[in-house]
């Protein structure tokens, strides 16, 4: 009888949350679409936002997100009120369009954050539900071999993988966007998972392949060490039976009790514990040294555990069933057909060890893509994507509910400014497959962000909360450069770009030369004193910049609410899904983007 699902959030529940969201946004999307780098060339503080820029920084770390240990009464209120005047009068001017009340704007960002809205499932349930009869297994540390994010990531997402996997039965994975395959080479060496890992970039599956191998070094140091532990207890061991059955152990004259043929198997078999002095002039001395070789090959279960343990590293393939319990020693041609089950498991474990449980390959993925033309050996599978960008996160919902073979999907996305959207340029064509929006409301209200409000909804809150404050300096930088690009050259826009010159600069001065020859413009008639004036005519509004990126940061978690909704109410809209909800896996200071799409198909 099949385990029941965990809890989830119904498909009204999530329409309704979606509803409430766009509504909110929809009235938010000017301070959202802004561009910082127009701010002070489009005047947008004195255009969007009617408080002192000191008001809205302090109303900010009061209240609202910012604020991330209060209670949630007070934003529940105000959501209440919003909710109840669908003008937003109270947060928003209704002539001018300028946010008049930053405290209930920033309670009610708070109120639309998805961790408030209650359609999500918290990870304890999923792990709890798909639990299943696997006790783990132990390996491979991932913080010896990635960063203290991705190691973090992989851990957490590779557990969830695996509990679903096993729930559905299968054994098959399909990384999307696999990237330097580390989640990859984690599934396939930690969990026993064949996957194959899919990136568009050449480069990224070469370097997974060179990478894969490395790890598998690393992985087999590992086994090296379970040996050596392995070899150890069995030395402690065998002193205790050794005084136990009256046996004295000696160094002098040493000779191994067990044939050196079976020692050269180094890689799986037991080693002998304890040398003995050979003893050849009593009978019962050599009936007895019979019984400790037999006790010690043959203590029933206790070996067949002790040989399993050490090899639970290895690919499921690898190991024998088989039970030495079964064997009688009492003769040599039954020592010799152990030798040759241990050789046996050994060969077993030496090729399983060179196959290839990850193979990383090239291609770009799409929603029309037919995953049988690249993996030739495609079975019931599951889908995953660690930080998908952009569209690749909404192709592989759709390809999971259009392909009968994909059992389940995991996703993460990320990049959000990289979306195409639909009604973007104001082109509703129907044979485009748009990233953004995926649910019938969203598209039949016309639903669009744009680039900016997408890039907004990248920024990190909880990053921001805890200190890691936003580069004002950088950004201010380039707001003033986009002054003197317009008022002294006149150009307005341009396909080039500034990059990181920030961080190589040693003043402004020095950053505005070095930006006018990326942007190939002629420095030489703006003179030292010309940028410095610009400087120190803005320098004063360096808090309104400050202030109103505040004001976006705070938002972002609502934009992203309303793309990670859209994609919750596609599947809830799908005939053939099970179960489907929004888990956060991580911790958001370390992984911002830290919210999976996750589902399950309908057994057929």
């Amino acid at each position: 009888m099949a385990r029941p699902l965990p809890p989830e959030a119904a498909a009204a529940a999530a329409l309704g949350a979606l509803r409430c969201v766009a509504a909110f946004v929809s009235r938010a999307l000017p301070l959202c679409r802004a561009h910082t780098v127009e701010f002070y060339t489009r005047g947008l503080w004195e255009r969007l936002v009617a408080a002192r820029p000191e008001a809205v920084l302090q109303a900010l770390s009061a209240a609202g997100p910012m604020a991330l240990g209060r209670p949630l009464a007070e934003a529940a209120g105000a959501a209440a009120l919003l909710r109840d005047d669908d003008t937003f009068s109270n947060v928003f001017c209704e002539n001018s369009k300028k946010l008049i009340n930053i405290h209930l704007f920033a309670l009610a960002a708070k109120y639309y954050s998805l961790s408030n809205l209650g359609v999500c499932t918290p990870l304890e349930d999923i792990l709890e539900a798909w639990r299943g009869d696997n006790q783990g297994t132990t390996g491979i540390k991932t913080d010896e071999f990635m960063n203290n994010k991705k190691s973090h990531e992989v851990q957490v997402m590779s557990e969830l993988v695996d509990k679903i996997a096993n729930y559905c039965g299968i054994k098959q994975v399909i990384d999307i966007g696999s990237g330097k395959g580390y989640l990859s080479s984690y599934l396939s060496m930690q969990y026993n998972l064949k996957v194959y890992g899919i990136d568009s970039s050449n480069s990224n599956t070469s370097g997974a392949h060179e990478r894969n191998r490395k790890l598998k070094k690393h992985w087999k140091a590992y086994q090296r060490r379970g040996r050596a532990n392995l070899k150890s207890q069995r030395w402690e061991k065998s002193n205790d039976r050794a005084v136990e059955g009256g046996m004295k152990c000696t160094a002098i004259n040493e000779k191994p009790f067990i044939d050196s043929s079976l020692q050269s198997q180094d890689q799986v078999a037991i080693q002998p514990s304890c040398r003995f002095t050979e003893i050849a002039t009593s009978e019962t001395s050599k009936q007895t040294e019979i019984d400790l070789v037999t006790r010690t090959h043959c203590d029933d279960s206790k070996v067949s555990e002790e040989v399993l343990a050490m090899l639970n590293v290895l690919p499921a393939d690898a190991v024998e069933d088989f039970s030495l319990s079964q064997c009688k020693y009492g003769e040599l041609c039954e020592e010799e057909k152990v030798q040759r089950k241990m050789a046996s498991l050994k060969a077993k474990a030496s090729k399983s060890s060179e196959s290839n449980l990850y193979i990383p390959l090239t291609s770009c993925i799409t929603a029309e893509t037919e995953l049988s033309d690249i993996i030739t050996d495609l079975e019931d599978c599951m889908m995953v994507g660690l930080h998908t960008c952009g569209d690749l996160a909404a192709n592989t919902l759709r390809i999971f509910t259009a392909k009968p073979e994909i059992k389940a999907v995991c996703s993460v996305g990320c990049c959000y400014h990289l979306l195409s959207e639909q009604f973007e340029n104001q082109e509703d064509c129907a044979e485009e497959v748009w990233g953004f929006p995926m649910c019938q409301y969203l598209k039949g209200k016309g639903w669009c962000c744009g680039r900016n409000a997408r890039m907004s909804a990248c920024l990190a809150l909880e990053r921001v909360a805890v200190g890691q404050m936003l580069p004002t300096e950088s950004l201010f930088y380039r707001a003033v450069l986009q002054v003197i690009i317009e008022e002294i050259y006149g150009v307005t826009k341009s396909n080039r770009h500034v990059g990181k010159t920030f961080s190589k600069s040693s003043s402004f001065i020095d950053y505005v030369r070095k930006s006018l020859k990326k942007l190939e413009l002629d420095d030489s008639k703006l003179p030292d004193s010309c940028i410095m004036d610009y400087y120190e005519k803005y320098k004063h509004r360096m808090n309104e910049l400050e202030a109103f990126n505040m004001l976006k940061v705070v938002l972002a978690p609502c934009i992203e609410v309303l793309i990670l909704l859209d994609r919750l109410c596609y599947l809830k809209e799908q005939d053939n899904i099970a179960w489907s909800g929004l888990v956060k896996l991580f911790d958001p200071v370390k992984s911002p983007r830290c919210y999976a799409v996750i589902a399950l198909k309908k057994q057929s």
